[in-house]
């Protein structure tokens, strides 16, 4: 990117301010390459209200939030930051997608994870977005935290220092009680629920469907030629009854819930993502803890050298959970100065130069 690019300021609309929206909508007034212009609200309640009300800001900034898509299209902006839910309302994202590409401008998105790596969504997904980002001349691009980041390209850094690869695994190790997202995440989860509760994420193939990206993206990065990618799940029940800010948790309901997703090669797992989550630090005791029970990731490259790496985050609040929402924000806002400079098509970091954050 030329000096000149990076001196411009770009125009971007905000879509969606849930926890993570809110975060991005702070992440963007802030950075010095990016001007807010619009924002897009889903709830009625938050039509009508500045920028600033919906993310814990004080100073007004004359940007209010609105329904109209028409009128939010319409708008001079460079990119939108895509952040609504949609691993419930696939088709639905993919409908938002297409009219924001058609408008000519670019998108910054976290919804819908499969689209992390383009080559293993799909091709019902890549299909219309790859045609209309070639047809108005602008780009496609997903991350976040985990799947992104965590699962993707530290990983990929640690592995740059290797002579050789046998394995990459990474887990997400957390404490979800203070996490306050009790009807999308609790129930997608099927926190507080009995154990036999048909939760989304324990249908078959939807682990697969979440985190099977990020498995492909660095089994293609490190020349790694998979058999299959295999997916396994658990639940425990609460002890007792509690209460978190995921919910009031029942005796006997869920109250744990630990998957993996394995990439397989040769008859072994070489790509693998683990995830341990709670609700309290005594729950499942025989599964896996990071040093000194934080939370955060451990991420294990066996080779030569070995790496192992724990990462342990708190947000602005000293809390984990915000942390983790505030890096997934951040992770695509930080991303629109490139998004917007790169050729047309759809993006995955294998596509994008390194980036990070912009100093304010």
């Amino acid at each position: 990117m030329t000096n000149e690019a990076k001196k411009k300021r770009l125009r971007v609309i905000q879509w969606g301010t849930g926890n993570v929206g809110a975060r991005a909508l702070r992440g963007i007034l802030s950075h010095p390459q990016l001007e807010l212009v619009g924002v897009h609200a889903h709830s009625a309640d938050k039509v009508g209200k500045d920028a600033a009300d919906l993310c814990g800001l004080g100073e007004k900034t004359g940007v209010i939030a609105t329904n109209d898509i028409d009128a939010l299209l319409a708008l001079d902006a460079d990119c939108v930051c895509y952040m609504a839910i949609g691993e419930t309302r696939v088709y639905e994202a993919l409908e938002d997608w297409c009219k924001i590409l058609a408008s000519g401008k670019n998108v910054a998105n976290t919804a819908v994870v499969s689209m992390v790596y383009p080559p293993f969504a799909s091709r019902k997904l890549t299909g219309p977005v790859s045609e209309l980002c070639a047809a108005n001349g602008v780009s496609f691009y997903s991350s976040g935290f985990d799947p992104g980041f965590t699962g993707d390209l530290i990983p990929l850094v640690l592995a740059a220092g290797c002579e050789r690869v046998d394995s990459v695994r990474v887990a997400e190790v957390m404490d979800y009680s203070t996490y306050a997202d009790p009807n999308f995440t609790g129930e997608f989860f099927g926190f507080g629920h009995p154990l036999d509760f048909k939760a989304p994420m324990f249908y078959p193939g939807a682990i697969k469907a979440g985190w099977g990206s990020v498995i492909e993206l660095v089994a293609d990065a490190l020349g790694i030629e998979l058999d299959e990618i295999r997916e396994e799940s658990e639940r425990v029940p609460a002890p007792e009854t509690f209460e978190t800010d995921m919910g009031r948790i029942e005796k006997g309901t869920c109250a744990g819930v630990r998957f993996e997703v394995q990439g397989i090669s040769d008859g072994r797992p070489v790509v693998v993502s683990s995830h341990t989550q709670r609700l309290r630090g005594d729950i499942a005791p025989q599964w896996e803890r990071l040093t000194g029970d934080k939370s955060g990731y451990r991420i294990e490259i066996k080779g030569s050298p070995e790496f192992n790496c724990e990462i342990e985050l708190k947000g602005d609040d000293g809390d984990h959970n915000t942390g983790i929402v505030t890096g997934t924000a951040m992770r695509v806002v930080n991303s629109i100065p490139l998004v917007c400079a790169s050729d047309p098509g759809i993006k995955s970091i294998l596509d994008l130069p390194l980036y990070t954050a912009a100093v304010r």
